[in-house]
């Protein structure tokens, strides 16, 4: 039995991982973004350990998210679900950063630095990175015209970058990051191709297998396989300068591995 954190999972992706993963047993905690979403994923998922509350796009909730799930003991996996779309509008966080960013970006990064160091960390990005800016230039977009379909790109690319450095960070952690396809969820909208019945096999495959291929680290997979994706997510000095951006704005560093 895996004990489970999954992010952003009151519908979509994040609530099928979960539902698959209680019923195969797993302990899993779920977290959403307010009570009143808590209330109803807990009605709709009963056999779930837990429902941790928070806003990503604020900092300091995220910094609180962190706290109530270490609370709950150490995880064995954190699946790092959560997420906006390509289709949302230019708006600022408390923090005065851009949501997509916040979200997407920053808010994994925060729980990956504060969450007590899991077995396992699976992170999500879209073939859409593949467009992401490989440069890093002006991610509050105050110089460029607002284009949400590419900032989104942006923050897919940086999750690679994320879950890349991790896995060179620390050794001892199964770390990988998912493509889970373009599907039929509320952000990929009702006409999306791919399959949606696979679009979780991986995340809860990497989260909770003892199978010797799913005890892996440093890949990009699509339906458990490894994907081709933007070779600039394998440059050591782009990671790092990710990472130092992140702690730049929270002033918090990754533990040593």
């Amino acid at each position: 039995m895996k004990k489970v954190f999954i992010t952003g999972a009151t519908d979509g992706l994040g609530f099928m991982a979960a539902e698959k993963l209680i019923e195969k047993g797993h302990q899993v905690i779920l977290h959403a973004r307010n009570n009143a979403k808590g209330e109803i994923v807990l009605q709709k998922l009963p056999n779930a350990k837990a429902v941790v509350i928070g806003d990503l796009s604020s900092i300091s909730q995220t910094y609180e998210i962190a706290e109530a799930v270490n609370q709950l003991g150490t995880m064995d996996s954190v699946i790092h679900n959560a997420g906006v779309g390509f289709q949302e509008p230019y708006q600022e966080t408390e923090d005065a950063l851009p949501y997509v960013f916040a979200i997407n970006s920053l808010a994994p990064y925060i729980l990956t630095c504060l969450i007590n160091k899991p077995k396992r960390l699976i992170y999500t990005s879209s073939g859409m990175h593949q467009q992401g800016d490989a440069e890093l230039k002006d991610l509050f977009w105050k110089v460029k015209k607002w284009n949400a379909a590419q900032a989104y790109s942006d923050t897919k690319l940086q999750n690679i970058l994320l879950a890349f450095a991790i896995s060179k960070r620390w050794p001892d952690v199964f770390c990988n990051v998912v493509s889970p396809g373009w599907v039929a969820t509320k952000m990929g909208g009702p006409h999306a191709p791919d399959d949606l019945e696979k679009a979780t096999e991986t995340q809860v495959w990497l989260s909770s297998s003892e199978e010797k291929e799913a005890k892996i680290s440093g890949n990009f997979l699509y339906h458990k396989r490894p994907k081709s994706y933007l070779l600039a997510a394998n440059d050591i000095q782009l990671q790092n300068r990710f990472m130092d951006y992140c702690e730049s704005l929270t002033n918090i560093k990754l533990p040593n591995g």
